[in-house]
C-alpha cells in the first residue's frame, strides 16, 4: 500500500504558479499539507514543475501555464479554462491552499477554483476576496510582511489547518538521491560558481565571475560552474579557455549538463557554493550548502536570502534600486553588486569554512607594503 493510500484526510491541491526557486521555498508548507491530507497535487507553471518533482510529501505534480504569471502569459480563453477544470477533476480536489509571495494575489487562482467546483480556497490577500477564499490571512495585519518566503507559505498551509509534523523543523528540504556527475565526484574538494540569474538587476557581472573563478584557480580550489541550459554561453565566458586549460586545478563547466536533481547532488557536496538571488541558491539552501549570496536589494533580502544556517550576504543592501522589483538595472553601472569584488567572495568564504585561502597571497601583499 503507498504512503498516500496509507493517509487519511481531505485530497488538497497546492499552487505555486511561478519560478523553480518560488516552488522551493514552499517546501515546508507543502510537507505541512502533507501530513493532513490524503493526497498532495501540486499545481505549478512549466518554469516551477522541476522543483516540485524534488519535494517531499507531494504525490503529484499537475504543469498549468498561468496567463498572469510573466513567463507563461498567455491569452485567457475558454481552452485555458477548460485545461485547469481538467486538472482539478482529475485530482479530484477537496480543497486548495494558493501560495503566493507578498507582491502576488491569490485571487486569479481561486476564482478559477471556485468555478471548477473546489468547495474550500485558502491564501493570503490584501484584496477583499468575497466569496473566493474561505480562509483569509491579510498581509501586514495577521501576517506579518517582513517574513522569509518559506515561512510565509508555512503560515498560509497553518491558518488553513495544516502543520508540519513532530520533528520537521521547518527548513528546506529536497530529495537528492542522484549523483553528480563522475567528473565532479573525482573532486576532492570543489566550490560551485553559479553565475546565472533569471533577470539583468539581479546579477554578478560575467567578468567578475571570471575572475573569481580565476582566483580560485590560482589558489588551488577546483571549480564547479553550473547553469541551466540556457546559460551555456555565459558558463562557458565565466569557466575561460585561459582558465580550463590548467590540469593542475580543474575547472569544469556543467553549463545546461545536469538535472536539477543532479546539480542538487552538485551543490550537496560543494565546499562552498557562490550563487545570485536564483532558484539554484534555494536548492544549495535546500541540501544544506554554505552559501555565498550575492544579492541585489531590488527585493527583499529579508524574504528572499537563501533559508539556510550557513549563508554570507554580499552586495549594498542600501543601494538606490532597493525594493524597486526592477528586472532590468535602474541605476547607471549596477552598484549594488558590481561594488563586489572577487576579495570579498573570498573573505566571505573563509568565514563560512574557517580555512584559510590566501595565506601566500597575504605575505606576498604584506611583504610589497613593508618595500614601498
Amino acid at each position: 500500500m503507498s504512503e498516500a493510500a496509507r493517509r487519511t484526510g481531505p485530497r488538497v491541491l497546492v499552487a505555486r504558479l511561478d519560478s523553480f526557486g518560488d516552488v522551493l521555498v514552499t517546501g515546508p508548507a507543502v510537507r505541512a499539507v502533507a501530513a493532513g491530507a490524503s493526497h498532495v497535487t501540486m499545481l505549478c507553471g512549466p518554469q516551477g514543475a522541476p522543483a516540485a518533482d524534488l519535494l517531499p510529501g507531494i504525490d503529484r505534480v499537475r504543469v498549468w501555464a498561468a496567463p498572469w504569471v510573466t513567463e507563461t502569459a498567455r491569452p485567457l480563453d475558454d481552452a485555458v479554462l477548460a485545461e485547469f477544470r481538467a486538472v482539478v477533476a482529475e485530482e479530484q480536489v477537496d480543497e486548495a491552499v494558493v501560495l503566493t509571495s507578498f507582491h502576488q494575489s491569490p485571487l486569479p487562482v481561486a476564482m478559477l477554483l471556485r468555478l471548477a467546483g473546489v468547495e474550500r480556497v485558502s491564501g493570503a490577500s490584501v484584496d477583499h476576496p468575497g466569496s473566493l477564499l474561505d480562509v483569509r490571512l491579510r498581509p501586514g495585519e495577521d501576517l506579518p510582511e517582513d517574513l522569509p518566503e518559506p515561512e510565509r507559505a508555512l503560515r498560509i498551509a497553518e491558518a488553513t489547518g495544516f502543520a508540519l509534523p513532530p520533528g520537521d523543523d521547518g527548513r528546506l528540504v529536497v530529495r537528492h538521491d542522484a549523483v553528480a556527475p563522475a567528473a565532479v565526484a573525482a573532486l576532492e574538494r570543489y566550490v560551485v560558481v553559479h553565475p546565472g540569474a533569471s533577470v539583468e538587476a539581479r546579477s554578478w557581472p560575467p567578468e567578475a565571475h571570471r575572475a573569481l573563478v580565476a582566483a580560485y584557480r590560482d589558489l588551488g580550489v577546483p571549480v564547479v560552474v553550473t547553469g541551466s541550459p540556457g546559460e551555456r554561453d555565459l558558463t562557458a565566458f565565466v569557466v575561460g579557455p585561459d582558465v580550463a586549460a590548467d590540469q593542475d586545478t580543474p575547472v569544469l563547466d556543467l553549463g545546461g549538463r545536469t538535472s536539477p536533481a543532479e546539480l542538487a547532488a552538485v551543490l550537496a557536496g560543494a565546499e562552498v557554493v557562490v550563487v545570485g538571488n536564483t532558484g539554484p541558491a534555494h536548492l544549495a539552501a535546500a541540501v544544506g550548502a554554505r552559501i555565498v549570496s550575492l544579492f541585489s536589494p531590488v527585493v527583499p533580502a529579508v524574504k528572499w536570502a537563501p533559508y539556510a544556517e550557513h549563508v554570507e550576504l554580499l552586495g549594498d543592501q542600501d543601494a538606490p534600486c532597493r525594493l524597486s522589483r526592477a528586472r532590468d538595472c535602474p541605476v547607471p553601472g549596477h552598484p549594488c553588486l558590481t561594488s563586489v569584488t572577487p576579495d570579498d567572495v573570498l573573505d566571505a568564504h573563509e568565514r563560512l569554512t574557517g580555512c584559510v585561502l590566501r595565506t601566500k597571497q597575504s605575505t606576498l601583499r604584506t611583504a610589497a607594503a613593508d618595500e614601498q
